[in-house]
C-alpha cells in the first residue's frame, strides 16, 4: 500500500511540475498576461505542496529500519526520481524569475520572438491541478510582489534539497533503473483524460513503400541534375552568341 501511494503521490507531482515548464515557455510571448502570471503561480506552489507530501512520506519510509530490502530498493528509487523532479522544477522557478524581471507585465510590447506558443494555457494548468475553471483575482503589482515571493520560494526549494540529502542518504548512482534506457519511448503511451495534456501524442501516420520512397527520391535528383544542365548550356549559349556578334 506504501509504495502505491507513494507512486501516485510522485506521479502527481511528476505533472504539475511539467506543466509548470510547459507555462514557463510561453513567458516573455504573445502569450504572456496577467493570467498566465497567476497560473504560474498558482502551479509552483501546488507543486512545492505536493513535494513536501513527497518528501515526508518516502522520508518515513525509507528511516523504517523493518522494511524488507526489495522495498527499500524500491523507495530509493522513488526517492531518485523524487530528487529529480525537485531539481527541474527548481531550474524552472528559477528561469521563470529570470524571464519575468527581463519582460514585465508593465511593458506589453516586449516579447520574445516565435516561442511558438499561442492562446490560453488556463486549460493546461486547470488539467494538471484537477481544477475545472481556473480564475483570478487582477493583480497590479504582480510584476514585483509575485517576483519577490517567487525568489523566496526558490531558497526554500533550494534549502529543502538540501535538508532532504541530509535526512536520507540515498546514492543515486546506486540505485538501479527497473528497465531499459529510453524504454518509456518505445512505448505506446497515450493520453488519457487524467493526464496533464501537455505533450501531445499522436498516431503515427502508416509509411510508404520504401521502394517507392527511394524511386520518387531518384526521380526528384534526376530531374534537378537535367534543370542544372539545361542552365548551364543555356548560359554558354548565351556567352557565344554575344561573343560572335
Amino acid at each position: 500500500m506504501g509504495k502505491d501511494e507513494c507512486k501516485t503521490m510522485l506521479d502527481a507531482l511528476n505533472k504539475v511540475t511539467a506543466c509548470y515548464r510547459h507555462l514557463v515557455i510561453a513567458l516573455g510571448s504573445t502569450s504572456d498576461s496577467q493570467n498566465l502570471r497567476e497560473e504560474l503561480k498558482k502551479t509552483r506552489r501546488k507543486a512545492q505542496e505536493l513535494a513536501v507530501a513527497n518528501r515526508t512520506k518516502l522520508t518515513a519510509l525509507l528511516k523504517d529500519k523493518s522494511i524488507s530490502k526489495d522495498d527499500r530498493a524500491e523507495y530509493e528509487r522513488l526517492w531518485v526520481l523524487f530528487s529529480s523532479s525537485m531539481e527541474i522544477l527548481e531550474v524552472d522557478m528559477k528561469r521563470s524569475l529570470e524571464i519575468g524581471q527581463d519582460f514585465p507585465l508593465k511593458v506589453p510590447t516586449r516579447h520574445l520572438i516565435q516561442t511558438g506558443m499561442t492562446g490560453s494555457t488556463t486549460t493546461v494548468a486547470a488539467r494538471a491541478m484537477s481544477v475545472q475553471n481556473m480564475k483570478y483575482e487582477a493583480d497590479g503589482n504582480i510584476d514585483t510582489v509575485d517576483l519577490r515571493d517567487l525568489q523566496t520560494e526558490i531558497t526554500q526549494v533550494g534549502q529543502m534539497m538540501e535538508e532532504m540529502e541530509m535526512k536520507v542518504q540515498v546514492a543515486p548512482w546506486a540505485v538501479e533503473a527497473k528497465q531499459e534506457a529510453g524504454a518509456e519511448l518505445k512505448s505506446n503511451m497515450s493520453v488519457g483524460n487524467s493526464s496533464v495534456g501537455i505533450i501531445s501524442i499522436c498516431e503515427e501516420e502508416p509509411k510508404e513503400d520504401e521502394g517507392g520512397e527511394r524511386d520518387a527520391s531518384f526521380a526528384s535528383f534526376c530531374a534537378i541534375i537535367v534543370f542544372c544542365v539545361i542552365v548551364v548550356a543555356a548560359g554558354v549559349l548565351g556567352y557565344l552568341v554575344i561573343n560572335m556578334s
